[in-house]
Formats: C-alpha cells, sequence, structure tokens
C-alpha cells in the first residue's frame, strides 16, 4: 500500500515539475521569440506569418504549463506574455488586416488554449489580471496590437523584473503619446484607455490627474481640464 502511495507521490511530483520547467522554458523562449520580432513597440507579422512555427511552440508551451495565483509574480508574467503572444497569434491567423477590429469577436470571441483553459483576450484582461490584483499598471503591458496600445516591448515580462518593467511602460505612457499637454488652454488628453477603464486610475480616492502625476516628470496641475484623444486601432506592424 506504501508503495503505491509513493509512486503516487513521485508521479505527482514528476507532473509539477514538468510544468514547472515548462513554464521556466516559455518565459526563456517568449524573451527570444519578442527580441527576434519586436523593434520599437511594432511586430514583423509579414515575417512570423511566413514561419509560424515559433508562435504555435510557444503558445504549445503556455497550454502546458499550470500556474498559481499564490505565486503571484509568475502568474502576472506568465498571463501578460500569454495575452501579447495570443493577440499576435490572432493577428497571424487573420493576416493581413488593417487593425485588430477588422476580426470578429477579436477580443471576446476567438479561444486559446493557455494554461489548461480556452480562454478569449478578455478572459485574460479582465478576469485573470484586473479581477485579481487592484493594478491599473497592466493597461500599460498589455498591447492589443493596435497603434493606440502601449509598445509591445522586445522582452518577455520575468517574474524578477515584472514589477520594474511595469513601472518602466507606465512612465513611458504617461510622459509620451498617452498624454497630450496644452499650457495655454489648461487642459490635458489622455488616451481613451483612462476613459474605459475609469474606476482602475481612480482607486483609494485618487483622481486620474493624482494617477498621471505619480509617473510623470512634469507633473499636471490639478486644475487642467482632462478629457480623451480617440483611440488609433490601426494594427502596429512594422
Amino acid at each position: 500500500m506504501s508503495y503505491k502511495i509513493n509512486l503516487l507521490l513521485t508521479l505527482i511530483m514528476s507532473v509539477q515539475i514538468t510544468f514547472s520547467q515548462n513554464v521556466t522554458t516559455f518565459f526563456d523562449e517568449s524573451n527570444i521569440f519578442l527580441n527576434e520580432y519586436v523593434s520599437n513597440g511594432k511586430v514583423d507579422y509579414t515575417a512570423i506569418k511566413e514561419n509560424p512555427e515559433k508562435l504555435n511552440n510557444l503558445l504549445m508551451l503556455a497550454n502546458n504549463s499550470i500556474v498559481s495565483e499564490k505565486d503571484a509574480l509568475v502568474y502576472q508574467s506568465f498571463w501578460i506574455n500569454s495575452y501579447n503572444l495570443a493577440v499576435i497569434k490572432g493577428i497571424i491567423d487573420n493576416y493581413p488586416l488593417k487593425s485588430p477590429l477588422d476580426k470578429a469577436g477579436f477580443f471576446d470571441g476567438i479561444e486559446y488554449d493557455i494554461a489548461g483553459k480556452s480562454i478569449t483576450l478578455n478572459d485574460i484582461e479582465h478576469k485573470l489580471l484586473r479581477a485579481k490584483f487592484n493594478d491599473a499598471r497592466f493597461h500599460f503591458v498589455l498591447v492589443c496590437g493596435a497603434i493606440g496600445c502601449p509598445p509591445l516591448i522586445k522582452d518577455a515580462y520575468l517574474p524578477n523584473t515584472l514589477d520594474a518593467q511595469m513601472e518602466t511602460q507606465t512612465k513611458i505612457a504617461l510622459n509620451g503619446s498617452f498624454l497630450k499637454v496644452n499650457t495655454k488652454k489648461k487642459r490635458v488628453q489622455a488616451s481613451e484607455i483612462m476613459k474605459w477603464y475609469k474606476e482602475d486610475f481612480t482607486m483609494h480616492g485618487m483622481t486620474e490627474i493624482d494617477f498621471i502625476n505619480k509617473y510623470r516628470t512634469e507633473k499636471i496641475p490639478k486644475n487642467y481640464k482632462l478629457t480623451y484623444f480617440t483611440y488609433n486601432w490601426n494594427l502596429n506592424k512594422q
């Protein structure tokens, strides 16, 4: 009887080690893939379309991985990378596209097999990340395949560097293309992302300008009027 229990425990441990190795390999291979196909925030979709095996293998690795919320940094890094890669997969499967919105159900209909789940992009963003972790910085690292999104970096998000990477990308966005400041009119225009997810940027009694000023080098005066500029859904292709 004890032999069977020991055998079962050995099998369970073997499976856990395999899943853990898959996650590590997924991070490593994601880093290699992004380094090869991403430059200045833009993706070389044409090259990936011509040779999709690397991307398909990456998503197979993702599906054979298991992550737990208990290890929050691994979990968040895994799902951020999975989201960004699934976006690329969705575009490649329907390429050429002028915009991800050209494909019906791109965010809420198409399902991807990841970590043993059949899941949409919206499920990853809203159910697995936003709903579980109160962190508005997700909006600056989840890249939807459009020019209006934050830039896709050419490195994978990794557990040991995740917080620093999220801080950096949020600062880049809020000191760059996500804001248009008009000092004469005392007005600041923000990306519509800040309109769509206002509740994320006003947590803990903050205003949107309070959130912006956490990351801005040149602070926005609190008496400035905040409006939003139209989101650019054109594809972020090289």
